[in-house]
């Protein structure tokens, strides 16, 4: 139970200061004109301050600063080069995402970055080594030429996941929260059935998790400020390092009491099942249009919620809600020790799916006015004009009425690129 409570501290040091230092970085995107311009592609209406991600790096930094100073953790910090190897590889991708959002940058450099990042976590300890078959008792041991292969591709694909995610006002940070966390509860679990301790993936998932609670108050609709490339792909490589330290290092046996005790590698697959569905698809779709993955298109899941009539808010909560079922499917059978969750599960997913299908049309929360919203003027109706004079609409060369003034936008960047960057929060 002390070990249960010593991991909230480090989640709850991650969820605070990701919260107050938020408001920090907003003011400071603001003050800078770091925005996101809205155009034809995005979703949001107004310009919005970026960079949420810095806000999010130093609460993932604080957190493990305290965890190191923690008893329960001595041993992980002391005779275990897997946590140096998840800072380092951090700040890695949090550099390249921070300059992808200042400057935009290829998608080659882009994935170049990504892959300095995931070699990184390999020379540090934190890589895929094996692979337990499921449900045959084989564990398939990688080479050495291998073993980074795959290491690198895990966080090249889910940076990529989850910045794909990213089109929606608390879409990312909400679907990670919910993955995250469930896969601490099951991580942890495991690893002390198996008896293994100082494995950094329980640590790992719930600083992610903190992280996405204390920045979920200012990027949940109507977005305040977005993470930018930096804080989804920041949250990518946190969910691909605790998911390789969990899944891809443990060749110990497990008691067979639960089906997914046999088959950890299926355990990202079911927690980050929406990331990863949207990905293939997008892949999927833009090779069938014979165009680069990286060119971005509004056929994401999110964007097709949209289309069929839910609004922001409403199309998140679905995604979330199919977030939540697919880490239910992994945390019942670990929790409980049984098997039977078939059932209530095909309920939860036809009643997604029936919600879905039949309760469209815009959500009230959408449409609601934010402190963002440019202020609109009141349009005082003009006296009718008198039957023949200039004005009157009987008159056909009369002068066109004068058009209603706006007022721009106080935080508004100009629309040059040295003034401010129009970029894309996400795909």
């Amino acid at each position: 139970m002390r070990q249960w409570a010593d991991y909230l501290v480090c989640g709850g040091v991650a969820a605070v200061v990701t919260l107050v230092l938020t408001g920090v970085v907003r003011w400071a995107a603001v003050r800078f004109s770091i925005v996101v311009l809205p155009d034809e592609r995005r979703v949001h209406e107004r310009p919005t301050p970026t960079l949420g991600g810095a806000a999010m790096f130093v609460g993932f930094l604080a957190a493990m600063a305290v965890a190191s100073q923690l008893p329960a953790f001595h041993s992980m910090f002391r005779s275990n080069s897997e946590p140096l190897g998840v800072v380092l590889g951090a700040g890695v991708i949090f550099a390249v995402g921070s300059a992808d959002d200042l400057h935009d940058m290829s998608p080659p450099a882009k994935m170049s970055g990504q892959v300095l990042a995931g070699t990184v976590l390999y020379l540090f300890g934190v890589a895929m080594l094996f692979f337990r078959i499921p449900f045959v008792h084989t564990t398939l041991v990688l080479s050495p030429d291998l073993s980074p292969l795959f290491t690198v591709a895990w966080v090249v694909v889910i940076c990529n996941a989850v910045n794909f995610i990213d089109g929606l006002d608390g879409l990312a940070a909400g679907i990670i929260a919910i993955g995250s966390g469930a896969f601490f509860v099951y991580s942890h679990l495991f690893l002390t059935s198996q008896g293994l301790t100082g494995n950094v993936g329980p640590l790992v998932s719930i600083i992610a998790c903190g992280v996405c609670v204390g920045f979920l108050p200012h990027n949940f609709h109507p977005a305040r400020i977005f993470m930018g490339d930096a804080g989804a792909m920041l949250l990518g490589l946190l969910m691909a390092a605790s998911t390789m330290s969990v899944v891809g290092e443990s060749d110990v046996a497990g008691p067979g009491r639960t089906f997914f005790t046999f088959a950890p590698i299926l355990i990202p697959f079911f927690i980050l099942g929406i990331p990863l569905l949207d990905t293939a698809w997008a892949i999927v779709r833009r090779a069938s249009r014979r165009s680069s993955p990286a060119v971005a298109d509004k056929g994401h899941l999110h964007h097709r919620l949209m289309r069929l009539g839910h609004g922001q808010t409403r199309a998140v909560l679905i995604l979330w809600s199919w977030t939540a079922l697919l880490s239910g499917l992994v945390l019942w059978p670990v929790v409980t020790g049984r098997n039977s969750i078939a059932v209530p599960a095909a309920v939860g997913a036809l009643g997604i799916v029936l919600y879905t299908v039949f309760a469209r049309g815009r959500s009230p929360v959408d449409d609601a006015p934010s402190e963002h919203s440019p202020a609109q003027p009141p349009v005082t109706p003009a006296p009718p004009a008198p039957a023949g004079s200039p004005s009157s609409p009987k008159s056909a060369t009369g002068p066109a009425p004068a058009a209603t003034t706006v007022r721009a936008h106080p935080h508004a960047a100009p629309r040059s690129r040295a003034g401010a960057r129009a970029r894309t929060a996400g795909d």
